[in-house]
Order: C-alpha cells, then structure tokens, then sequence
C-alpha cells in the first residue's frame, strides 16, 4: 500500500509548517522560490516550443510539454515551497490531526500570496534581459496565454482538478521509488502529461501571465483576463490536491494506517510486541 509514502507526505508537511511557524518570511521566501523554478520551466518551453510555432510545426506544444519538466526538477532538487503540492500535503495533515484546518487554510493563502511574488519578481527579471523584446519569439507564448485567458470558466475549473491530481501525483509517486533517476524520469513523465493534455495549473499561468504582460502583448491579454483565469483555475487545483489526493487516499489507506502490523516506521520486533499486545487484549 502507499503507508510509506503518505508517512513522508505527513512529515513533509509537519516541516513546512515548522519552517512557516519559525519564519514567516522565510517560508514567503521558499513560495517565492518555487514560482521562481516555475518560471524557468515556462520560459524554455515557450523558447522552445517557439521555434516549432513559427514554422507551423505541429511538434510545438509536446516540445514545450518535454522541455517544462525542467520546473518540477528545480523544485524537487532545489527546495521551494508550492501552493498546488502544499493543498494535498497540508489537507492530508489535517485529516490525520497532525495539522488544524484553521493552520492549513493559513499556510495555502501564504503560500499563495509567496508564489504571486515570485512569479511577479521572475517576470520582471525577464522583462529586463530583454528575452521578449522582439515579436518573433513572443508569438507561442502570447497564443497560449490568449486562449487560457478566453477559455470558459467550467471548462477551466474542471482542466485545474485533473492538473493538481495529477501533478501531485507527480510528487507523490516517486515517494515510493528508490533509485533517484527514476524518480526524477517519473516526475518528468507526469508533467508532460498534464502539459500536453491542455491542463490548467495556477502558479505556472501566474508565471506565465506575468511575463506575457510585461511584454508587448495584444489587448486581448489583460488583468481581467488573469482574474477570469485564476479564479476557478485556483478553486480546481485546491479539490484536486485536497479531495483527490488527499482525502482519497486517506480514505483508501485508513484500515493499513490504523494498523500498526502495516507500519512502515516499526521494526519487526514492535510488530510482533504488537501483535502480541492485541492478541492479549483480545
């Protein structure tokens, strides 16, 4: 079963936690970093991708679907702190009692709040390399950012649950993997798949968002359109990371949780005092 995996999940969210309650500031730095490793996954699968959209290749989108698992290797290897994993780590918390709802609720708009700063910061530091200042590259990007922009808000609610379930999945996964490679093509594997499949994930449209704005873009690409984006995109990734994650594999996973004979933290001998202990009392 996936005891082991879910121990990590609960540790992993008892430490950003610990960190949150030390440090505010820190923990806002970590969010910011995050959206930050975001960033460079967005700005070589849109260079990348670029270069097949303006030859009319129909290779465009997988290329930049293959190239944006870069992201999910940063914030694997290089820490940071993420609001759609944190909404399967923190749920998952509270529902073993390790957390309370009012400190999950607090850490995800922290999160949040962190993840816009770093995406705002990142999109500045491009606009400033000059990266975008000629039109030829901007036209995949600019294409992309316009259709998630005009797409209808049911039909981007329900692409953000699929998106989290499945890019927590990506995280969750390789928990139970040893070899590091694999892990790592694991990862990599999942985000392709929610990239190519035309998902919608939060903090990599804020990422993106931000930097098709400080560029010369159309008036079709607009805060409004952002707020339209972000509003149900958000809302989708909470249930997925929350519901599909968290309290799904909660429920699935509860009778072996409960029972210490499947507890991956105990060595044989406390298994078998265990047993002993229930046989006992029974």
């Amino acid at each position: 079963m996936e005891v082991h995996s879910l121990k990590q999940v609960e540790k992993l969210a008892l430490e950003k936690n610990r960190i949150y309650t030390q440090s505010k500031l820190r923990y806002v730095s970590r969010s910011m970093l995050a959206s930050m490793f975001i960033g460079f996954g967005v700005i070589v699968a849109f260079k990348t991708g670029n270069f097949f959209y303006a030859v009319e290749s129909p290779a465009a989108y997988p290329m930049a679907a293959l190239t944006f698992g870069a992201a999910i290797i940063l914030i694997s290897l290089g820490g940071g702190d993420l609001f759609t994993g944190d909404t399967f780590y923190y749920s998952y918390a509270a529902l073993i009692r390790k957390l309370r709802w009012v400190q999950v609720v607090r850490l995800w708009v922290t999160s949040y709040i962190g993840n816009i700063m770093g995406a705002c910061a990142f999109a500045l530091l491009i606009y400033l390399t000059g990266l975008y200042a000629d039109h030829s590259v901007n036209g995949f990007l600019l294409g992309v950012v316009e259709h998630k922009m005009q797409a209808p808000t049911m039909q981007l609610f329900f692409r953000a649950i699929l998106c989290n379930w499945l890019v927590c999945l990506a995280f969750f996964i390789p928990m139970g993997l040893k070899n590091e490679v694999a892990k790592l093509f694991c990862m990599m594997l999942f985000v392709f798949c929610f990239f190519i499949s035309g998902y919608e994930h939060s903090i990599a449209n804020m990422c993106t968002f931000a930097i098709a704005l400080v560029v010369d873009h159309p008036e079709t690409i607009n805060f409004a359109g952002v707020i339209h984006n972000l509003v149900p995109v958000t809302i989708g990734n909470l249930i997925g990371g929350s519901v599909f994650m968290a309290m799904m594999y909660y429920y699935v996973n509860k009778p072996f949780m409960d029972d210490p004979q499947h507890d991956p933290s105990m060595d044989d001998s406390e298994r078998s005092s265990s047993s002993v202990k229930d046989e006992h009392y029974y």
